[in-house]
């Protein structure tokens, strides 16, 4: 299971959401704060600084990776608790770029079915304009034991 897949369950219970990004996980290497998660929407910020292609600006795959993990933590939830969401499919049309500040994704779901969920992502720059338009869909699967 990829560490975008992580439920928001593995944070500690009276932890603010935003406070807990899983050790050793891409979240944490990104800077990826989660501030909002449910079966129907995921909220989550990325810093654009070391988050850059070699040219200053903010690197595609960033937008991609903050994109999955937002439309995963939000499968999760609608998962539940003994199934787990693995993405299947990711697209992702970049508009613009940014080169300073913190970008903002928002995943919406789309479908949310019985073995499916489905989500648009939108991944905005500090001035609400849109730097990315994704769609991440999600088979959800038993959870194998510990």
């Amino acid at each position: 299971m990829a560490d975008t897949d992580l439920p928001p369950a593995a944070a500690p219970a009276d932890a603010p959401l935003g406070s807990h990004v899983p050790p050793g996980t891409l979240m944490e290497r990104m800077g990826i704060e989660i501030q909002e998660v449910s079966a129907e929407r995921a909220v989550g910020t990325m810093p654009v600084a070391g988050n850059v292609q070699p040219y200053g600006l903010l690197h595609g795959g960033a937008s991609a990776v903050l994109a999955e993990t937002l439309g995963s933590y939000a499968a999760n939830a609608h998962a539940g608790p003994d199934r787990r969401a693995v993405g299947i499919e990711l697209s992702c049309t970049h508009h613009r770029s940014a080169t300073e500040g913190v970008v903002t994704g928002t995943a919406t779901a789309v479908h949310l079915g019985g073995r499916v969920a489905t989500y648009d992502v939108v991944v905005s720059d500090p001035r609400g304009r849109r730097i990315c338009s994704a769609r991440l869909t999600c088979m959800l699967i038993d959870a194998r034991p510990a």
